[in-house]
């Protein structure tokens, strides 16, 4: 298993409390601060997806005038943890 707390950027949530397998399949997702339910439901749909779909799906997604959103920073999130950082 691969762990990592992620500060996120530029969002109204503060941290991405992420863990993945070996296989780079999404294991649990925790957002902290930000929209709740939305952030909730992002977590269940993510869960159980190979890292690399759920990149492929959520990079790039803004919010409102942000350059980025949570879906973005758990993007990013992945990429780190697929790297080893």
């Amino acid at each position: 298993m691969k762990h990592i707390l992620y500060n996120t950027q530029g969002t109204c949530s503060s941290q991405i409390d992420l863990t993945v397998d070996e296989n780079n399949i999404i294991k649990q997702v925790v957002f902290f601060g930000g929209c709740h339910g939305n952030l909730q439901g992002i977590s269940k749909l993510v869960q159980g997806m190979h890292a690399d779909d759920a990149i492929e799906r959520l990079k790039g997604i803004r919010c409102g005038y942000k350059s980025t959103s949570c879906p973005d920073q758990l993007s990013k999130a992945l990429e780190k943890i697929k790297a080893g950082e």
